[in-house]
């Protein structure tokens, strides 16, 4: 996705924001610019709050002079704007590519309505082609590991499940723990494989969001294309 398209895609969310709101900030490349297009605004005397799902979103928040909160001080967000991995027409999202789903799921379900940002390119007919991020602890990595497998399995789903790495060690999250990423291909029945991931005791959260987004902004040559739930 060029720049020029995420900046088009911040923008039509932006839409969405009202003076006075309560607001969930995600994280990643498109989200960076709806935060800069959320700072020149607040600079021009828009009155708003953030919690930011990340510490790289809560520091360019800052350099850009966006105020914050947390959801301990505002447990209740009126909207969340993020990007996605992928999404279907029943606005089902793959997120976690960034590594931040935890916090990205969470601040979300804290949220009224949750916008979503993306270009055209991740709307797909069935998710599953970009590989599931899933937040694990480190404690007994193995045997989780092969949970999941065995989760899958019982789903007909098949594919490499690998744990994610920087620099040569295990991926750590903000709130110090690794990510799985499982390459399925194809999730046919999402809602199966959230409930049986989420058995697992080693499981700390997904990155399927389910029944979360309530509106997509997809950005594309030809324009913006807004699908809602």
């Amino acid at each position: 996705m060029s720049r020029e398209l995420k900046i088009k895609a911040a923008q039509a969310a932006f839409e969405f924001v009202k003076d006075g709101m309560k607001l969930g900030i995600g994280t990643g490349s498109t989200a960076d610019e709806f935060i800069r297009i959320l700072g020149k605004q607040v600079g021009k005397g828009l009155t708003v709050t953030g919690v930011p799902t990340s510490e790289r979103s809560a520091a360019l928040c800052r350099e850009v002079g966006v105020p914050l909160t947390t959801l301990d001080e505002t447990p209740e967000l009126d909207l969340t704007v993020d990007g996605a991995d992928e999404a279907d027409r029943d606005l089902t999202l793959i997120k976690g590519g960034g590594g931040a789903l935890l916090r990205e799921k969470i601040v979300a379900a804290a949220s009224a309505d949750m916008v979503v940002i993306a270009d055209d390119s991740k709307l797909v007919d069935v998710l599953g082609a970009f590989p599931l991020p899933v937040e694990v602890t480190p404690f007994g990595l193995g045997a989780t590991h092969r949970a999941i497998e065995k989760a899958a399995e019982s789903l007909g789903l098949s594919g490499p499940v690998e744990l994610r790495k920087g620099d040569g060690k295990p991926y750590l999250t903000d709130g110090g723990h690794f990510i799985v990423d499982a390459s399925f291909g194809r999730i046919p029945d999402a809602k199966a494989l959230s409930s049986a991931l989420l058995e697992i005791p080693g499981v700390v959260q997904h990155g399927l969001f389910i029944g979360l987004a309530s509106t997509l902004v997809l950005a594309g040559e030809g324009g913006i294309t807004l699908l809602r739930r």
